[in-house]
């Protein structure tokens, strides 16, 4: 029999030989392995130390979590009937192994003589840092709890993990199960790209005429740009009904797993959810996450007023629309747009060749931080149009590998993310053990064989999951789990948001943004309007996050599962003071909100604004150093992407700002001056 490509142990994976029948044998002898070396680091009878205990640890959960990522990114990249049987196989063993970790009343109490011992107190920061965290991580799980209340917390949380997998796989079945099919006479208002895409796509569906779905490159597009108000609002009503009625009916489970979490938070001592999630992260609580939004939504409030006003006005004036309907949004913000500024997403496209944007942003970290990303070839991969680099430090250090995957297909889960699916860095002998990882996106296809040409969003999105990646791969820190992206989850998006900056400053832009036919920049007529549209309709913008992010806190916040009450009726509560008509208000959408019922995002939804707010004061020092300035990208590098959590991130950013963070910052760059009383 072969040996199994996900268990080789090499950085370089067998991506072209593994299949579904590989994944289950995988992650089980991966299990049996951590299983073998859980029961000698407990039988151990020799002197403790650092290495006979929590480096046994360290590495007994890292060989199953390696080869379970492998498993779930090819769930997530290649999804088909098999491939979900085989992952749901293994979710339960693989989730019930890792969650009794820290229930395991024997490694426990090896754990916590070690963490008392006099060699534990002569440990380095780095290492007395870790094993602090690992024993608050202990306790946090209910290590300390009778053994009937720990043993239910453990199935609570392979439950938990089940239900979050279901809850995705209906979103994307929901998604792919709707499709509109329309002939010449129903495009009035679509682009000619948008047209052309959608044609091409009926075609490879076998079906004639002009194909529109739910993916976000075709349905932001066409509820931009139809100039038919009835087939947007049939393409708005099926977009927010997404796993909310029929066999992909995702509201049940909404409900099931606010419960499970509201019992396993009471189970560790916690009051709800947000309490338990927030605790080690920067916001601290629930109750403090609660109120960050509520202070940002106020000061937002004075320019969402003014818009919503801009709106109607034009919507009823220049449209002839009687009323303003959620689904005419996209469409009025749109032609509000051109008329302000001239321009919309296609006048841009020429401007932006993926390959260009790509070289454009390699230039950038390379002057930035001193890390070169080098296309490579021969290297293995899922699907023929995934691409690979290596990056390198200008010390010479590779640091890591990366894969991207930018275009839908309809076994890949739908949105954009960065996985890291192994975690490097230094060895005790002195080498550097790369990184790897993974960026994926939907972006529009490609005609033919041509390089696809981008929105600006689209643009804004490379360098959004490539500043993750970064963090993933410039990591330093010797000790993996407090490596990268292992810092609070309310930190891990400044990295990346930071990066999105440099795609609206001329300087950079220049390096990329060339029209594909005749080489030329942007026109600085073009350049002006990009630059005075950023703050266009920001308010609202903000405010759709900040509704996501209350909505995310009010159902784990308030909902009672011992009531009556309907998780979703709670959200929309919350979420219509921040739309901008009750009615927008689209509380349907969290059946299908997958960042909350099956990411990290739980209780957690705020970070977002949260990390905004510190990548918008961190960019104000590149703003007045220089927005290519080696020394503050190396200073940025050295405190931020380096550091993971080997230090408090509270301590990172004022390593790098000299201070606290700004909310001034955030609302100076995205909502311009103030509204006049």
């Amino acid at each position: 029999m072969s040996a199994n490509p996900l268990l080789n142990t090499s950085g370089r994976i067998a991506f072209d030989e593994i299949d579904c029948t590989h994944y289950a044998p995988a992650v089980r002898s991966a299990l049996d392995d951590a299983r073998a070396e859980l029961e000698a680091l407990k039988t151990y009878d020799g002197p403790p130390s650092y290495e006979t205990v929590v480096g046994r640890l360290e590495a007994l959960r890292e060989w199953p979590g390696r080869v379970f990522g492998l498993v779930r990114h090819l769930n997530d990249v290649m999804n088909s009937t098999e491939s979900r049987e085989a992952y749901n196989a293994v979710l339960p063993e693989y989730t019930s192994f890792m969650a009794g970790l820290p229930t395991d009343l024997e490694l426990w109490r090896v754990l916590k003589r070690f963490a008392g011992s006099q060699t534990a107190e002569r440990l380095d920061p780095l290492r007395r840092r870790h094993l602090d965290k690992l024993v608050e991580e202990f306790k946090r799980a209910g290590a300390d709890l009778p053994d009937d209340q720990r043993a239910r917390a453990q199935q609570l949380k392979v439950e938990l993990a089940q239900l979050s997998t279901k809850f995705a796989e209906n979103v994307l079945d929901s998604t792919n199960a709707y499709e509109l099919i329309l002939g010449d006479d129903a495009l009035a208002g679509l682009p000619e790209g948008v047209k052309r895409r959608a044609k091409a796509d009926a075609e490879a569906h076998a079906a004639s005429g002009y194909r529109f779905t739910l993916q976000a490159p075709s349905y932001a597009p066409f509820m931009k740009h139809s100039a038919r108000r009835d087939l947007r609002h049939a393409m708005s009503e099926a977009f927010y009904s997404i796993a909310s009625s029929g066999e992909h009916d995702n509201r049940p489970l909404v409900k099931e797993i606010l419960r499970k979490r509201r019992e396993l938070a009471n189970l560790l001592g916690y009051r709800d959810y947000a309490d338990l999630q927030l605790e080690d992260r920067m916001v601290r609580s629930g109750a403090r996450a609660w109120d960050f939004e509520n202070e940002l939504a106020e000061r937002t409030r004075p320019y969402f007023a003014r818009e919503n006003e801009l709106l109607e006005r034009f919507a009823r004036e220049e449209l002839g629309l009687d009323r303003l309907r959620a689904w005419d949004l996209s469409y009025t913000t749109e032609k509000l747009w051109l008329a302000r500024f001239d321009f919309d997403d296609e006048a841009l496209r020429p401007y932006f060749r993926l390959d260009s944007v790509l070289h454009g942003l390699f230039q950038i970290v390379e002057r930035l931080f001193g890390v070169s990303i080098v296309p490579t070839s021969g290297v293995p991969v899922w699907h023929e149009s995934v691409q690979t680099y290596d990056l390198i430090h200008e010390d010479g250090t590779h640091l890591g590998s990366a894969y991207t995957d930018w275009f839908p297909r309809a076994v890949k889960r739908s949105g954009a993310w960065m996985n890291g699916l192994i975690v490097g860095g230094p060895r005790e002998d002195g080498s550097f053990e790369p990184h790897l990882g993974v960026v994926a996106a939907n972006f529009t296809p490609p005609d033919g064989d041509e390089q696809p040409l981008l929105t600006h969003d689209e643009v804004l999105t490379v360098f959004h999951e490539f500043g993750h990646l970064l963090h993933h791969t410039m990591s330093r820190v010797a000790i993996k789990e407090r490596s990268g992206m292992a810092v609070p989850w309310d930190f891990i998006e400044l990295p990346s948001q930071i990066m999105e900056n440099w795609a609206w400053e001329r300087e950079a832009l220049d390096l990329f943004a060339r029209h594909h036919e005749t080489g030329e920049r942007i026109p600085d007529e073009l350049f002006d309007r990009l630059q005075r549209s950023r703050t266009f309709l920001e308010a609202g913008a903000q405010m759709r996050q900040l509704s996501f992010g209350a909505a995310d806190l009010a159902m784990h916040l308030a909902y009672d599962p011992a009531s009556d009450d309907d998780p979703l009726a709670i959200a929309q509560r919350v979420m219509e003071p921040l739309a901008y008509q009750p009615e927008f208000a689209q509380s349907r959408r969290m059946a299908a909100f997958t960042h909350i019922f099956s990411g990290g995002y739980a209780a957690g939804y705020y970070s977002y604004k949260w990390s905004e707010v510190l990548e918008a004061d961190a960019f104000s020092r590149f703003k007045a150093e220089g927005i290519f300035n080696p020394e503050t990208g190396r200073a940025f590098a050295d405190t931020i992407l380096a550091r993971g959590d080997s230090v408090d991130v509270d301590v990172s950013f004022r390593d790098f700002m000299g201070r606290d963070p700004d909310l001034d910052a955030l609302i100076a760059r995205n909502l311009g001056p103030a509204p006049v009383a």
